[in-house]
């Protein structure tokens, strides 16, 4: 039952289950209207700010092997960045980290867009006994952020790889249409960024040496963006965009294979995300990625609400499968499980990291205001 409190925006799907929702006197919600007040000022579609980095990203990768390196999950976004690049006549290396999550479909997808292509493949194979604790660090932790390991290995992953392939781009999936509208408490974004977050995180609650996990320091940071002066281009901003039109693209030109979600190309994500977030925490991401959606175009806001009275799972059964999966893959049992499920809920703020500690703080927020900075001119 709702409380008499209770908001729902009349334009998109966002309501109060989002911390930082804010109502509007017409009945809108302030994620749909900064959607619409940053698009005009984020995306450009008209092809002039494309075809310069286009332009460049060639002319600097002459000689070399590769000109860019382009993460890849098997997820639309990232399938449809690699189509794209290509098309523009770019030599991109695809850089796919596994972290022991991936599912079959996410793999196949992957191998055959890949290879219709012609595009290698470096993946780096994460070591799971250290990835394991980390993960069981961060459920224990009782945040909502618990793909904060996962994101900031990817993160450090194609930085590292950008290095080792010479080359200063990276071409990202990620994009401002389907990602602008999100709480920042129910992906704790901040903390993606934020080693020394992960490393009390982790040290606090298993301890295990992190001999090998992808990382990313504030020195590291600082490299990336002032030495080695690396760009991350928001390819999707830079073109005319439609995620009914690049699924249907990919599913025709490279025999990509729906998952049923987003992020739904990781089982684990899956299970956060469909499972642990709804029921542990209180929300459910699909709010955000409908209305990501309906602020596009590309979906009414009646079938959004349809789509919510749903299980975010497209069956019971592969719910009880993933649970069972995760619980025995973590080296739990169902009674720690839902130990930790019980636990009170935190934030990365309960914990110590750059964001709270003075000088580190004065240090990444630098690094950080550099990154996003530089991001905002691709």
């Amino acid at each position: 039952m709702k409380s008499a409190d209770y908001f729902i925006c009349n334009r998109c799907v966002m309501d109060s289950t989002a911390p930082s929702i804010q109502a509007n006197t017409d009945g809108t919600c302030n994620f749909c209207n900064s959607f619409h007040d940053k698009e005009g000022k984020i995306v450009d579609s008209s092809g002039s700010t494309l075809n310069r980095w286009v332009t460049q990203i060639q002319r600097e990768g002459k000689g070399k092997q590769y000109d860019c390196v382009i993460g890849v999950s098997g997820g639309v976004d990232s399938t449809y960045t690699a189509y794209k690049a290509k098309e523009l006549g770019l030599r991109p290396i695809a850089v796919h980290l596994d972290n022991g999550w991936n599912s079959q479909l996410a793999v196949k997808n992957i191998e055959n867009t890949l290879n219709k292509l012609d595009i290698d493949l470096y993946t780096h194979v994460i070591d799971w006994n250290e990835f394991k604790d980390l993960q069981l660090s961060f459920l224990k932790a009782s945040i909502p952020g618990m793909e904060i390991p996962t994101d900031h290995a990817i993160y450090a992953l194609l930085n590292k790889s950008a290095i080792k392939f010479g080359t200063r781009y990276i071409i990202n999936g990620s994009n401002f249409r389907m990602e602008h509208i999100m709480d920042p408490a129910w992906s704790e974004m901040v903390g993606q960024m934020d080693w020394l977050l992960i490393k009390n995180i982790h040290k606090q609650f298993e301890n295990s040496p992190l001999k090998t996990y992808p990382r990313m320091t504030r020195l590291d940071l600082y490299r990336t963006r002032l030495l080695n002066k690396h760009i991350v281009i928001n390819l999707l901003d830079l073109i005319p965009f439609s995620k009914t039109e690049a699924m249907q693209t990919i599913q025709n030109e490279l025999g990509w294979v729906y998952y049923g979600g987003k992020h739904y190309e990781s089982i684990y994500t899956r299970f956060t995300q469909g499972y642990i977030q709804p029921i542990k925490f209180g929300f459910d991401k699909r709010r955000a990625h409908h209305s990501n959606l309906i602020c596009m175009g590309e979906m009414s806001r009646n079938d959004a609400l349809q789509n919510l009275q749903k299980s975010p799972y497209p069956n019971e059964a592969m719910l009880r499968e993933d649970k069972e999966f995760v619980i025995k893959k973590l080296d739990l049992d169902e009674e720690s499980f839902e130990k930790i499920m019980k636990t009170p809920i935190k934030s990365y703020k309960d914990y110590k990291g750059y964001h709270n500690h003075k000088i580190h703080k004065f240090i990444y927020e630098t690094a950080l205001d550099l990154h996003l900075k530089r991001k905002r001119t691709t």
